[in-house]
């Protein structure tokens, strides 16, 4: 089955792609996909979709919760709940004599110096931390998604040219045959023409298994099938105003969690003890029988000794963390500048070629003309007739190509830039 119901003369193919305006290519899906995406679809409609599909999507709302719950407990009185303590006190199993007490207490935690201000910076930072990395991983998705939507476009533009070269091929070879048997042409004449027709087949089925095995690519993404009344709009995202990257992403990610590291090291710095615990406790007792019961009250404080080692090795491992993360931003950060200076030279290198492809699609597709008009006046060879049906095609493909291209580029310098798909 082919690929597509519906096909372009290689002039109107040509002529889709002369203004840099209008990349709009639309386009029936192959019906043979079982795959399904139902009406009009784009890069952005992809994106979001494959968006929800992201294990980073299903688990961000628990990841705000937990950072708001910890930024919460920053701001209790204590840093760990208090414990209840419930003893009795008798001589019953040792002499009986009536001694009995009863006590009940409770135990507080005490913020160490510091430490509390110190959780509420390391809880903001974790908040955060939480949207950069939301932002982070939609970029990285982006260019998944970026790479496979154009790819796929590529494949659609080889496999409708590749169809429309084998419908021209279908009418030069039936055209040959009766010249051949009116005795117009050799019989070689006609082998060749058979032979270009055999290349063309062989041509438009290899293009359309690479537009159906990209199409596959493109709705692992989404998760979804593509139904055969698929619409596609391939047009352009809008051209960046400025190379200036201003808050990337994936550099904010990394500067939070520097920030992350060194407010954490902070805080250890203040727990070079477990936290004092204020104890208040109340005793009801009595020395033997016979006696009235007293009461009495306890107020005490528990400091504990300092951790030694423990501390050292929590200290040295927050602040290697925040030297690596500076190292990995540093190299980071000089990736990403050269990728917006490769990508702003890629697009203006391709606004170029597309011009020269458009002007050579325009021209050969006039030579295919008059070459087409003179063959059947005798007047061109076959080999000559099917040479320029060649470049013809070729040249076709080229702009067409060429279009996409230019979307390809504006979507990779908007992902230098940290943008995402609109």
């Amino acid at each position: 089955m082919s690929l597509y119901k519906k096909r372009s003369t290689p002039i109107r193919i040509a002529l889709s792609v002369m203004t840099l305006s209008g990349l709009v290519l639309t386009a029936q899906a192959q019906g043979t996909s079982a795959a399904a995406l139902s009406g009009s679809v784009s890069l952005k409609n992809v994106f979001d979709t494959a968006w929800q599909r992201q294990p980073e999507a299903h688990a961000l709302q628990s990841r705000r919760d937990a950072a708001q719950a910890q930024a919460k407990a920053a701001l209790m009185l204590s840093p760990e709940p208090p414990s209840l303590d419930i003893s009795q006190r008798s001589d019953q199993m040792t002499g009986n004599n009536g001694s009995r007490e009863t006590e009940v207490g409770i135990a507080i935690p005490i913020w160490l110096p510091g430490q509390r201000t110190a959780s509420t910076d390391l809880a903001q930072a974790e908040i955060s931390l939480v949207e950069r990395k939301l932002l982070a991983s939609q970029l990285r998705l982006a260019a998944s998604v970026r790479d496979a939507w154009w790819g796929w476009l590529r494949a659609r533009v080889d496999a409708e040219l590749a169809s429309e070269q084998l419908a021209n091929s279908q009418r030069l070879a039936a055209d040959v045959a009766k010249r051949t048997s009116a005795g117009d042409l050799a019989k070689s004449d006609r082998h060749q023409a058979e032979g270009a027709l055999a290349a063309a087949q062989a041509h438009a089925a290899q293009a359309q298994a690479a537009s159906a095995a990209a199409l596959a690519q493109v709705m692992s993404l989404t998760g979804r099938t593509a139904q055969a009344d698929l619409t596609v709009n391939a047009a352009a995202e809008p051209t960046p105003s400025s190379a200036i990257s201003v808050g990337h992403p994936l550099l904010a990610e990394l500067e939070d969690r520097i920030t992350m590291a060194e407010r954490t090291a902070q805080l250890i710095s203040t727990q070079k003890r477990f936290n004092p615990e204020l104890t208040v406790a109340t005793t009801r007792g009595r020395g033997a029988f016979g006696d009235r019961y007293g009461q009495t009250v306890l107020i005490g404080i528990r400091v504990p000794f300092g951790s030694g080692p423990r501390y050292d090795a929590r200290i040295a491992t927050a602040q290697a963390e925040a030297i690596e993360v500076q190292s990995k931003l540093i190299l980071e950060r000089d990736q990403i500048q050269a990728d917006q200076r490769g990508a702003a030279s890629r697009l203006e290198a391709v606004k170029t070629q597309l011009v020269a492809a458009q002007r050579r699609a325009m021209l050969a597709n006039e030579s295919r003309g008059f070459f087409d008009k003179s063959f059947r006046l005798g007047e061109t060879d076959l080999p000559t007739r099917l040479r320029i049906e060649v470049e013809a095609a070729e040249a076709a493909r080229q702009a067409a190509r060429s279009g996409i291209d230019l979307a390809s580029a504006i979507s990779a310098l908007r992902q230098s830039l940290g943008l995402l798909p609109e």
